[in-house]
């Protein structure tokens, strides 16, 4: 009776898709998967918000602008 309940998760973990088996948007399945690895490495580095907003002591208001010259 294990042999049997062995053999059949075995077989059940077998029926996976492979990784060079077609996925979606024409790559394979383990392409796609590095490709969600990578985006989610990515969003975990972005940075906050406050970071990317435009300071305004950056850009004086007073001072000419390159259009004028």
């Amino acid at each position: 009776m294990k042999r049997l309940c062995l053999l059949a998760v075995l077989a059940l973990a077998a029926c996976g898709k492979a990784d060079n088996d077609p996925g979606p948007g024409g790559v394979t399945v383990g392409e796609a998967r590095a490709l969600d690895d990578a985006a989610a490495m990515l969003d975990a580095r972005r940075p906050p918000p406050e970071v990317l907003a435009p300071s305004a002591s950056q850009w004086p208001s007073n001072a000419p602008s390159d259009a004028a010259q």
